[in-house]
């Protein structure tokens, strides 16, 4: 036999067609004027049996360029981060990967643990008082917070430093859009958020403001100055952390007063893969717990007084009433954030924050390793990504560290022309000493 399953054989075929009373599959599509149909071979290659097709595709696979082959200083918003073993075994576990949406929670008692983990790990890094199940990536995460906050607050105005991840602002403009939510920029000091511009802006109409930590920059944004400006205002604030690894070391957002701290929890055992999918989280405080979009585990008892756990709080559009819905987001991302919750638990606090240390040591090291070397270092406390102004186009210089086995930092002229020849470069604990340092070398070459 030439295939490993058959889903349907020509008697198949034969049986369905006779049921619905025609003669061919060729007569389902009578309605399609012949003009417009596709009449000709596609331009694929011939078949091929089973071992043969498996070697073409595994060497096409294997010119993908990818951080297992090449030593990757590319962040931007998806990281090369260490990942335990025991990821991938719990979540290829029949029972978690093929589970889904939870609405019995009679017979879903393991997928509704996990995810009530994930929130309690979550609440725990962040430092607010409740988390949602996930959400479908940082970018929406951060979109639905701000639309919270406009209906909260009953205010239209929502600021948003140019600090945040750039797509997180797109994405933040399509969900506004129809809504009559003014999105308002602020500019940069440097690589941190200009707190003078964002005082400037900041009024009795304004529902939120949002900013990163650590920002899109690498910097550390100064959150109590930010908390300050908006303590007379009711106005809610929001702070990205699209780098949650981050908070293992760094003072969580919750101690500055954050309302809403969104983020990826890509950093967390999942891994770059081309861009997604990730797992989004939202966290806020209590008095806000009701609004949150999609969907909230609680812990209870069942009338034996075993533990168990159910959905809570429910305020998505498929539960309630679609006028009085907070949010129509339906989903959540529960084998990622499956993934995340085993990772964060294999590491254990104390995993955690050696991971995060190495980031800003390493990171540290190669800041001062550039700067001895006479590179453009840009200002700024950086976790594990920093900015360097070159004195040639970030392409050239990205393609000839390819051919040294490196992948480069992002062209940040790609999202700013006043950024022109600078170059974010992320620096994981994976990175060795011989990696950096070949790097700086490298680099030094090609723009002497």
């Amino acid at each position: 036999m030439g295939h490993r399953y058959i889903p349907l054989t020509e008697k198949d075929k034969s049986e369905m067609l006779d049921v619905i009373g025609i003669q061919s599959v060729d007569e389902l599509f009578t309605d399609i004027p012949e003009s417009v149909r596709f009449n000709k071979p596609l331009n694929i290659k011939e078949k091929k049996a089973e071992t043969p097709l498996l070697r073409e595709l595994s060497q096409i696979a294997n010119k993908n360029i990818t951080s297992e082959t090449h030593a990757s200083f590319l962040g931007a918003g998806v990281y090369d981060h260490y990942i335990p073993t025991v990821v991938d075994h719990v979540i290829s576990r029949s029972e978690f990967y093929t589970a889904y949406t939870p609405y019995q929670p009679e017979i879903s008692q393991g997928e509704l643990q996990a995810i009530f983990e994930f929130q309690t790990l979550i609440c725990e890094l962040t430092g607010m008082d409740v988390a949602n199940s996930s959400m479908y990536d940082g970018g929406t995460a951060f979109a639905e917070a701000a639309v919270l906050a406009a209906g909260h607050t009953k205010k239209s105005k929502v600021i948003v430093s140019k600090s945040v991840h750039y797509q997180s602002i797109e994405v933040l403009k399509t969900y506004t859009k129809a809504q009559d939510i003014e999105v308002v920029e602020v500019d940069l000091d440097g690589t941190v958020t200009d707190l003078e511009k964002l005082k400037a802006v900041i009024d009795d109409d304004t529902a939120a403001v949002c900013v990163q930590y650590p920002n899109f920059f690498g910097s550390l944004e100064d959150l109590e100055a930010i908390k300050q400006l908006i303590a007379d205002k009711k106005a809610l604030f929001i702070v990205v952390s699209s780098n949650p690894l981050a908070l293992g070391l760094i003072t969580p957002p919750g101690e500055f007063g954050a309302d809403i701290v969104v983020g990826d929890a890509q950093v967390f055992g999942i891994p770059a893969q081309y861009g997604g999918p990730h797992c989004g989280y939202f966290a806020s405080t209590k008095k806000l717990m009701r609004k949150l979009p999609g969907r909230l585990v609680g812990q209870t008892q069942d009338e034996d007084g075993n533990r168990g756990f159910v959905l809570t709080l429910q305020a998505r559009e498929q539960h309630i009433r679609r006028d009085k819905a907070t949010s129509n987001i339906c989903s959540n991302q529960a084998l990622n954030a499956l993934a995340a919750s085993v990772c964060m638990s294999a590491l254990g606090k104390n995993g955690v924050f050696e991971m995060a240390k190495l980031n800003m040591e390493k990171t540290t090291y190669m800041k001062q390793k550039m700067q001895e070397a006479g590179f453009d270092v840009l200002e700024g406390i950086s976790f594990n990504e920093f900015v360097v102004k070159f004195n040639k186009p970030i392409s050239e210089i990205n393609a000839e560290l390819l051919e040294e086995g490196i992948i480069g930092g992002f062209d940040l002229g790609f999202i700013d022309e006043a950024f022109n020849n600078h170059m974010l470069i992320a620096v994981t604990e994976l990175r060795t000493k011989e990696e950096i340092d070949t790097f700086i070398k490298k680099v030094g070459e090609y723009s002497a």
